[in-house]
């Protein structure tokens, strides 16, 4: 079994990381922060310090209790802008920006097993992505289909279909830039594909956010040049044709580095970002796909912008958003942050509703502190945990 730490400290704060939700656990790994150096001295050397990349934190929603686990095998170089997912159990990380610039390389972790160790998927058939940070991905059928991104190929590589290239960075004959490309990874052959697509593709662009809703792929926003859009696509993922949903609302400003989170069968939940004007942003929104309708919520966390954060689907409809920055991080970069943003999407259920209850109100609980026993066991588990540990997060409202 890895070494585990276990601390009433949370994880560090940090920016770009991987964050994925598996049994009602966080998972945590990977981004960057800056130096106490840069923070003093507001020097640009040296300034961005990735985060260990043998550790990974682990946060009980059910108890409100972090701890750390040492990770061990094929460990990735510490890195950030990687795009990270769950699938039957595991972890599955691709691409990111380490000390050495953009990687194209795919790594996985078994979450369930205890121990922790990653395995570089290296023997693969197909050709893989080209090397690309700030990416997107869409899991369905037992595989993973990754889009878009920031990276570089070499100019004879490069299709300016779906590739817009970055005019100010490129070195001899390598080029950097935004892209629309779709490669799908099936982890059962350790196969890659690029399947080839129907209808209308997205512009190229990074930083954009995406999620999985039945069996289509949803992206919004982005950054390509210095525009940020607030688009909405569709990719079906079995007919791989591509859709563009044109709002019949107000719709949410452009943007990019925000957050995307399926919450219902036919909803939406988009959060945060660095606007058009550069703004860090805390505003939060619902978009019906059926109605193709966009409606602006109020929400406990309005004062709190965030940007490259990461938000994952939690149970109940719950989103939990950990991490970003507060700041425009390409001007200053000192507000990253290492708090975890429950967002209640839809009411909660009965039962759920009882045992929040039961956990929040110490005088409730010694009082059926005699009678938990003869609660079915499962129950008695699950009040146990919550009566024991439980810290609510600060705020938590429904979303109106």
């Amino acid at each position: 079994m890895a070494e585990r730490h276990r601390s009433e400290l949370v994880a560090q704060e940090r920016s770009g990381h991987t964050a994925v939700v598996e049994d009602n656990l966080l998972y945590v790994w990977g981004g960057y922060v800056l130096t106490l150096l840069y923070i003093i001295v507001q020097s640009i050397a040296d300034d961005e310090v990735f985060l260990p990349n043998d550790e990974i934190w682990i946060y009980d929603m059910d108890r409100g209790l972090w701890e750390m686990s040492t990770m061990r095998g094929d460990v990735p170089p510490a890195m950030s802008g990687t795009c990270g997912c769950s699938l039957n159990g595991h972890m599955y990380i691709f691409g990111g920006c380490d000390n050495n610039g953009q990687t194209n390389e795919i790594y996985s972790v078994n979450l369930l097993d205890g121990n922790y160790t990653w395995k570089k998927i290296s023997k693969v058939s197909g050709a893989p992505p080209s090397p690309r940070d700030k990416l997107s991905c869409w899991v369905f059928g037992g595989r993973i289909t990754f889009f878009g991104g920031y990276g570089h190929k070499l100019r004879n590589d490069i299709n300016r279909r779906n590739f817009i290239l970055d005019e100010a960075s490129w070195v001899d004959d390598v080029y950097w830039g935004w892209n629309n490309e779709v490669h799908v990874f099936d982890p059962n052959h350790a196969s890659w594909t690029e399947p080839q697509t129907n209808g209308r593709p997205p512009a190229p662009r990074a930083a954009h956010a995406s999620t999985t809703l039945g069996s289509k792929g949803y992206v919004c926003g982005g950054r390509v040049m210095e525009t940020r859009t607030n688009d909405v696509h569709c990719l079906d993922l079995e007919t791989w044709t591509w859709a563009e949903i044109v709002p019949l609302s107000v719709v949410p400003v452009g943007r990019s580095w925000h957050s995307l989170t399926a919450v219902s069968d036919s909803s939406l939940f988009l959060f945060g970002g660095l606007s058009v004007d550069c703004k860090p942003m805390s505003d939060g929104w619902l978009l019906n796909v059926e109605t193709k309708k966009w409606r602006e919520i109020s929400h406990p966390y309005e004062n709190k912008p965030r940007l490259w954060h990461t938000a994952s689907a939690g149970k109940d409809s719950d989103v939990i958003v950990f991490g970003g920055s507060c700041d425009y991080i390409l001007l200053v970069d000192t507000g990253h942050c290492n708090d975890a943003l429950v967002f209640q999407t839809e009411p909660y259920p009965l039962f759920r509703s009882c045992v929040d209850y039961i956990a929040k109100n110490v005088s409730i609980c010694k009082m059926l502190g005699g009678q938990i026993p003869l609660l079915p066991s499962k129950l008695q588990y699950i009040v146990n945990r919550r009566m024991s540990y439980y810290k609510p997060p600060k705020n938590r409202t429904p979303l109106e």
